[in-house]
């Protein structure tokens, strides 16, 4: 049977009580429009530069108030709610940039700490180290849920193939990727890797992003996206702001687009062998 889900742009700020306010605000939105799933961004609870500050003013599960507001609002609407990720305080003193879904009687499903680090050196300057304050997760996951199976990944994540390619090997239909994508590189490949991530898996996508000018001044590229196991865009959201997005999802059409190109059984393993060419060009024989 389809369903209808919902991705939610956000610009979140510095305080994570207004971005709650904010979430419960559009969750309930999206939910009396119908959807029965819906995911937020990543970082849904704060977009913070400052990483003393934003170290100050973590939680953990138990205390942190995206948590408390996504388990409350799952339970009272009677639907699946996927926080894309907020910072969390982790027992050893470090920081999880963690996701969570949440079942419709409010009982937390599974978690996803993000794997892959946004450690890169862009043009004009902007630079991010993301390992410098979070702890990178060591697991994939996969959650099957009465609406189809879902596979987890947050952002950055989203480079890396091998990671979907794992997941839909093992039954995920619905591949997730929310997201704070910068402008800069939201612009350069933002459809094209999440468009690539669904061709290739013959999988429905949702990635809810951030979008706009956030509180700390970062930019970020908006545009939540579904997609579906053809690649077709579904529902796109604008560059900047809050927005919500809806698309119904059919499990049966991840058959259909893998019935079609079965790539995932297709698969072989292989060798590579490396070699030396001749030599150098214009360099001549002596």
């Amino acid at each position: 049977m389809s369903f209808k889900a919902a991705a939610i742009q956000m610009c979140s700020g510095v305080d994570p009580k207004t971005n709650a306010d904010a979430m419960e605000r559009l969750v309930r939105e999206a939910a009396a429009q119908g959807a029965v799933y819906v995911q937020t961004p990543e970082m849904t609870g704060a977009i913070q530069k400052d990483r003393d500050v934003l170290r100050a003013g973590l939680k953990d599960e138990k205390g942190d108030i995206i948590v408390l507001t996504a388990a409350k609002l799952a339970r009272e609407l009677g639907i699946y709610v996927h926080v894309g990720s907020t910072a969390i305080a982790r027992p050893d003193g470090k920081i999880a940039n963690r996701g969570f879904l949440f079942a419709p009687d409010g009982e937390r499903i599974c978690t996803y700490d993000k794997i892959h680090m946004f450690d890169v050196d862009l043009d004009n300057g902007e630079s991010w180290r993301e390992s410098s304050a979070y702890e990178p997760g060591k697991e994939a996951r996969v959650a099957e849920l009465p609406l189809a199976t879902f596979g987890f990944a947050i952002c950055y994540d989203v480079r890396f193939p091998s990671l979907f390619r794992t997941e839909a090997v093992a039954g995920a239909q619905v591949l997730t990727v929310p997201a704070a994508f910068t402008k800069q590189t939201g612009e350069a490949h933002w459809e094209v890797l999440l468009r690539a991530r669904a061709i290739e898996n013959g999988a429905f996508l949702i990635a809810a992003a951030q979008g706009g000018v956030h509180e700390d001044g970062r930019e970020t590229f908006g545009h939540s996206i579904i997609i579906d196991p053809w690649g077709n865009v579904l529902a796109v959201a604008g560059g900047a702001g809050e927005e919500i997005i809806f698309a119904e999802i059919d499990p049966s059409a991840v058959a259909a687009a893998r019935g079609k190109i079965p790539n995932l059984k297709n698969a072989r393993d292989f060798n590579l062998d490396t070699v030396r060419g001749g030599a150098a060009a214009g360099g001549g024989v002596q």
